[in-house]
């Protein structure tokens, strides 16, 4: 993708896919509230999951997908057990929150009908992936306490790793060109989507 490549605040690592960095006033929110968004953080490990799960199970014939995405889907349920690991050390336990617009905002991007709907999909599941990392990194690097911040250090490479998963799935069906001018245009949607701040501390809010 040869986007611009935006710098979240204090953050001097440019970030990959997306189109716009991650705002100060979602940092403040985030850092606020340790448990709630600790919480959000461990359902959408298990969001994550069920995507790579899903999406083995509607292209379960694609020839090299599940090899890549069941591996995936095991990481994502480990970190999962990890942060309830970490909630019940604390004392702290797994609730319903309500969710954000994001998620399904950018669902609704996603085209009806294929091949066009396999490569967004995919390009929707890296981009959260993508964002994850960049909110990860700015988290590890600000976030007080030291326990939280070495979870969110402990997860930066495989959020990394993950969405490279996605951006590779997609590059080896179609073309450059099209992924390219795809990603473009979901990223920018993306990064709409953040630009009204979800008033509850939230991952992707």
């Amino acid at each position: 993708m040869n986007a611009r490549e935006p710098r979240g605040p204090g953050n001097s690592t440019p970030i990959r896919w997306l189109d716009a960095p991650s705002s100060e006033a979602w940092l403040t929110l985030a850092l606020a509230h340790p448990q709630e968004l600790l919480v959000d953080h461990a359902h959408c490990e298990r969001k994550a999951a069920h995507t790579a799960l899903r999406l083995m199970g509607i292209y379960a014939m694609e020839p090299g997908l599940a090899e890549v995405l069941s591996p995936l889907a095991r990481e994502e349920l480990q970190h999962f057990e990890t942060i309830l690991s970490l909630l019940k050390g604390r004392g702290w336990r797994l609730r319903h929150l309500s969710a954000p617009p994001y998620g399904a905002s950018l669902k609704r991007c996603v085209a009806p009908q294929e091949p066009e709907r396999m490569l967004d999909q995919f390009l929707v599941a890296g981009l959260i992936e993508a964002r994850s990392h960049e909110r990860l990194g700015l988290l590890a690097r600000h976030c007080p306490d030291e326990e939280l911040a070495g979870l969110y250090r402990s997860l930066l490479a495989s959020e990394a790793r993950h969405f490279g998963v996605y951006r590779v799935l997609a590059s080896r069906r179609f073309s450059p060109t099209v992924v390219n001018s795809r990603l473009r245009s979901l990223a920018a949607v993306e990064a709409q989507i953040l630009g009204q701040l979800h008033g509850q501390p939230r991952m992707h809010s």
